[in-house]
């Protein structure tokens, strides 16, 4: 192993966790990065919507292969595993890819969006052609993943956030471009920007990653007890799959609650900018289940790795309020982000009401990160199920009370990760 001292000093932990803090982090600049884009176009409140819409339905069609990056971080531990692992994320970036295809060009979009989802038809019609635009995007990703999981597995972190980085600027890039020469809708750039960022990431990884995978797997096949066969893989990964599902179904059941709601035109257009700040101040938690599974490995080394993630929640809170409770917060969401005063009066109480939600995410990570290491996945399959299952009746009475939509949703998810995240530490 790459880290060999008998108890990690916190530096240490920093050091390895900080260019995946950073790969999420920029990531999820992305989205309000290209929101100031939309902003200043014509159409406001339709195109923030769609591209809420376009944005939540992709993540969903991306669940089979977004947690690729923990089980390559897990199970890539010789030249046999690597091309076993290899297979699958052929097979799922097919899957996906129809799947892009037929929610994007089949009568099945209407049947997701306008029926069951609810989604009025203006913003239903903007947000089609977004996902016509992006059918490429889930493959991407899960190529991209696979090969950064390869990387965190042999310690070279610091690609994955350099990674990141070029992504982050070729999509910011592509959409500033797009909206100065062009005059398309603000969907048609955000999707293309999106896009051309996740190829970006997914060639750059590609190319740094090839020195590791030579250096690593290109040797002799030999045997080890860690091997494994395609039915370990589908064991291993399949319920981080369904976990994935849930959990990025939670934001097309969101929105479908938000339309039923009052004044769903409003409350759809500010939700997707409540949940990319949110993404940013939890940017950090979301890197913490790689660096336990990668550097937990006996009872000193866990109560080390578990006092990084409980500071990592404290701070990752606190720089949250520090935005959510003072003027920070209209110098961005108006003069940075663009925001309409209709909008941002929406966006503000759902921030701090997402204040806690930083800290519940990292001892989450922690919890999670330990049972990915031990294997057992189910657990995380189980313990998502409840978050979803709660998520849904909150909205649900939300929908039948007609409460505010924006306050209904941050609670649901908040109690919702709650109580996934006590379940999650009866079982560790």
């Amino acid at each position: 192993m790459f880290l060999t001292s008998t108890a990690y000093p916190q530096r240490r932990i920093f050091l390895f966790w900080l260019p995946l803090a950073a790969s999420w982090l920029l990531m999820g600049l992305e989205g309000p990065v290209l929101q100031a884009v939309i902003a200043r176009l014509g159409d406001i409140q339709t195109q923030l919507a769609a591209f809420g819409i376009v944005s939540s339905l992709e993540i969903a069609i991306e669940s089979p292969v977004i947690m690729l990056l923990a089980t390559s971080t897990a199970l890539a531990t010789s030249g046999r595993n690597y091309r076993v692992l290899r297979r699958l994320v052929f097979w799922l970036n097919t899957l996906v890819t129809i799947v892009a295809i037929l929610v994007a060009f089949t009568p099945l979009f209407d049947v997701i969006v306008r029926r069951i989802m609810g989604i009025p038809g203006p913003i239903a019609d903007a947000a089609q052609p977004g996902l016509m635009i992006m059918v490429g995007w889930s493959a991407a990703i899960g190529f991209r993943r696979f090969v950064q999981g390869v990387l965190i597995r042999h310690g070279q972190t610091r690609w994955v956030g350099y990674g990141t980085m070029a992504r982050l600027f070729s999509s910011a890039g592509t959409g500033i471009v797009l909206a100065v020469l062009t005059s398309l809708p603000g969907v048609y750039i955000a999707s293309i920007a999106l896009m051309a960022g996740v190829v970006t990431e997914a060639l750059f990884v590609a190319v740094v990653a090839r020195p590791t995978i030579r250096r690593a797997f290109e040797k002799p096949a030999s045997s080890s007890a860690d091997a494994i066969n395609f039915t370990d893989v589908l064991k291993f990964h399949t319920p981080l799959a369904a976990t994935s599902l849930l959990t990025l179904l939670a934001q097309p059941l969101v929105g479908a609650g938000l339309a039923r709601m009052p004044h769903p035109r409003e409350t759809l257009a500010a939700w997707p900018v409540i949940w990319g700040i949110l993404f940013i101040f939890r940017s950090a938690a979301f890197a913490l289940p790689e660096a336990v599974i990668a550097l937990v490995s006996d009872r000193l080394r866990r109560e080390s790795v578990r006092r990084f993630c409980r500071t990592v929640g404290v701070a990752s809170s606190a720089a949250m309020l520090c935005l959510a409770a003072t003027p920070l917060v209209n110098l961005y969401l108006r003069h940075l982000a663009g925001i309409p005063d209709l909008l941002a009066r929406l966006i503000t109480p759902g921030l701090l009401l997402f204040v806690p939600m930083p800290f519940i995410n990292s001892i989450h990570s922690w919890y999670r990160g330990l049972l990915m290491s031990a294997r057992k996945t189910g657990v995380i399959y189980w313990g998502m199920g409840i978050n979803l299952t709660l998520t849904g009746a909150v909205i649900f009475a939300g929908v039948l009370m007609r409460f505010p939509g924006i306050e209904v949703a941050v609670l649901s998810l908040d109690v919702a990760l709650l109580v996934e995240l006590f379940y999650l530490r009866g079982k560790t």
